[in-house]
């Protein structure tokens, strides 16, 4: 016997609208949803078009009261900002669904649409959906604001060093550019000894200058200025500055310690040549090959000064070399570099090539020069040097000549250079004549010095094309394609330039 289940029949009745008289379900309200629309209206109080505040500069919308948001476009983080915006006006209403609706990305326009519900007449609840349209405005924030103005600053780090040449400055520069220190300054203003670094706040003024403590030997001053006091709220308004001073010694300087430095380095000859000025300045002496390094504390302590600029610089050419294979050389009791060569050299000068006069000296250059070869070198014999240390050493212990740095032809290297580097964006007063002439020095010590470029970001020059024979090959230093960046400049989706990308 199969057993099959009645269907189940209703027993309500269907009503008359009490409004237009069309039969409906029975509800508490008496009324059709049309008539119940007509009547009631739940949307009402909430605002059909709403501002957002938006900065071009920066791409972020504003949170009231003070908070700037970044937010894609049809993304969770700008609904949530758009709802803040409603949550005021829908106290008395329940929000059951929000999406976006499409509209172009220019059009300035953002448009919701919401599902809501409420209870009306009698406990009837009723259901709307509708469309808010949001404005954006274009305004621009506080940090951008600041950018822009260029004097609204809170902290500046003014950096100076008290030289002739800005090797120091240059090398400073790629330093900062390889770990973006230079993100969260609103202005760099370059004036005649250094460089002034303005912030926003003091922390980032302090950050930089504790990556220059890290990075060249320096000796640094805080101060700040009262500018504003709200009794009210007893908040105080200050401008810090932060003055950085580096020691005046550059790569390729000739110096004289002062007798006690010298003793406390290990009996080092006080006359030396800077090789690289780092976190620390490294010496190494011509006549024994030792070396040592001089940290801030120790230069302060017992200061020296460069006895000669590049510019007092002289070519002579070596006439007769004999290398000193003697491992003592006369050294004192501190270390001995073990990539250079010590050697004894006669050597000529190129503008004295039609007397016979030569100067003898010590180099530690045995390694790099042949007879025949051009050197750079200070002339000790025919200068007038006025240094305390120096005037106090014995004459028999000052050299005649210190060779400083090999020398090849300029134009050259230039010509086989295929690679570049970048410069930080700033605003130049009364600069020199001869920054050209500096930088072009600068180049070549990266090209002549390993580990120093192993700290600066070189990137290969795709629109020079280097120049390759082997009769213009006078075996001047380069830098191998394997130790260049690849510098990439990608396009996003919607069109905007991107990131430089940086591969190896």
């Amino acid at each position: 016997m199969e057993y099959v289940q009645a269907p189940a029949t209703s027993s309500q009745g269907n009503i008359l609208c009490c409004t237009c008289g069309i039969p409906i379900p029975p509800n508490p309200a008496n009324m059709c949803v049309s008539c119940l629309r007509t009547q009631v209206d739940i949307s009402e109080g909430i605002p059909k078009q709403v501002t957002v505040h938006f900065c071009k500069q920066c791409e972020r919308y504003l949170q009231p009261p003070t908070t700037w948001m970044q937010c894609a476009l049809e993304s969770r983080e700008l609904l949530a900002l758009c709802l803040k915006k409603l949550k005021a006006s829908m106290t008395k209403v329940r929000l059951i669904d929000a999406g976006f609706l499409w509209t172009e990305p220019h059009s300035k326009r953002i448009k919701l649409k919401l599902t809501i519900q409420k209870e009306v007449m009698n406990g009837a609840i009723l259901q709307q959906v509708f469309v808010v349209e949001f404005v954006i405005q274009f305004q621009m924030c506080s940090d951008c604001h600041r950018v822009e103005a260029k004097d609204f600053w809170k902290a500046v780090v003014q950096v100076r060093q008290k030289t002739v040449h800005k090797k120091t400055f240059y090398y400073l520069e790629q330093m900062i550019l390889k770990h973006n220190l230079h993100q969260n300054t609103l202005r760099i203003k370059e004036i005649h000894e250094g460089l002034d670094f303005y912030f926003g706040t003091k922390q980032h003024g302090q950050k930089m200058v504790d990556f220059l403590q890290c990075t060249v030997p320096c000796r640094t001053k805080a101060s700040q200025r009262l500018i504003s006091h709200d009794v009210h709220t007893n908040e105080y308004n200050y401008k810090s500055a932060f003055s950085v001073e580096i020691v005046p010694v550059c790569k390729d300087n000739v110096v004289c310690l002062s007798p006690r430095l010298a003793q406390s380095l290990g009996n080092m000859s006080q006359v030396c040549v800077c090789t690289r000025v780092t976190s620390t300045i490294h010496l190494i002496s011509p006549s024994t090959l030792q070396i040592a390094e001089v940290d801030a504390n120790t230069y302060w302590r017992y200061p020296f000064n460069s006895l000669c600029n590049p510019k007092q610089l002289e070519e002579f050419i070596v006439m007769e070399m004999d290398i000193i294979r003697d491992q003592k050389l006369g050294a004192g009791a501190g270390l001995t570099s073990n990539k250079h060569v010590l050697a004894e050299v006669w050597v000529q000068k190129v503008s004295e090539m039609n007397t016979s006069q030569q100067y003898f000296c010590r180099t530690y250059m045995g390694h790099l020069l042949n007879i025949g070869d051009l050197v750079l070198g200070f002339d000790f014999a025919n200068s007038n040097v006025n240094d305390e240390h120096l005037n106090k050493m014995n004459p028999q212990h000052v050299p005649d000549v210190v060779l400083v740095k090999k020398s090849y032809d300029r134009m050259k290297r230039v010509k086989r250079r295929n690679w570049k580097l970048k410069e930080l964006e700033r605003d130049r007063e009364g600069m020199a004549s001869d920054d050209e002439r500096q930088y072009e020095d600068f180049l070549e010590d990266l090209e002549e010095d390993e580990a120093l470029r192993k700290n600066v970001n070189i990137f290969r020059d795709a629109n020079k094309i280097p120049v390759e024979s082997d009769t213009d090959d006078d075996g001047a230093p380069r830098i191998s394609l394997a130790e260049m960046l690849e510098e990439l400049t990608l396009n996003d989706a919607t069109g905007g330039e991107g990131a430089d990308m940086m591969t190896e």
